[in-house]
């Protein structure tokens, strides 16, 4: 894919279950989710780069109150859900669900515990979408 960094081809390489950023050629720095620039420097010299997807744990909440999609996907005050903030290892932090967690002891849910990525897919054919998720590594 060229090094057109919309949504949508974010969105087309999560459907094939790929992590990807971008990364600022002259200072190396990588960016979830893609931006065609780099803030600082206002450099475009930007290239896709496939993350590992594996990072550490930097903040979550557990959440009971869930927007529309959330309760569609079978989460609501009964079953709750976790969402966290994981700082990749290759530097950019991301939010994302927090899957295979005891949220019911949010205590046993550890700042700093190893993750990974996960992908989970919704829908079906044309109207199949795929969300990014961690899981413990």
């Amino acid at each position: 894919m060229e090094n057109v960094f919309t949504h949508t081809a974010y969105s087309s390489y999560l459907n094939d279950h790929r992590l990807m950023g971008s990364k600022d050629l002259q200072t190396g720095e990588v960016f979830l989710p893609p931006r065609p620039m780099n803030p600082e420097t206002f450099s475009t010299t930007m290239e896709w780069v496939e993350l590992k997807g594996e990072g550490t744990l930097q903040a979550f909440t557990i959440v009971y109150i869930a927007p529309t999609a959330m309760i569609e996907a079978g989460y609501d005050r009964k079953n709750p859900y976790c969402v966290g903030i994981v700082k990749l290892e290759e530097g950019p932090m991301m939010s994302g669900l927090i899957l295979g967690v005891d949220v019911r002891n949010p205590a046993s849910i550890q700042i700093g515990m190893p993750l990974k990525v996960s992908f989970v897919d919704r829908g079906e054919g044309e109207g199949k979408q795929t969300f990014l998720a961690f899981e413990p590594a």
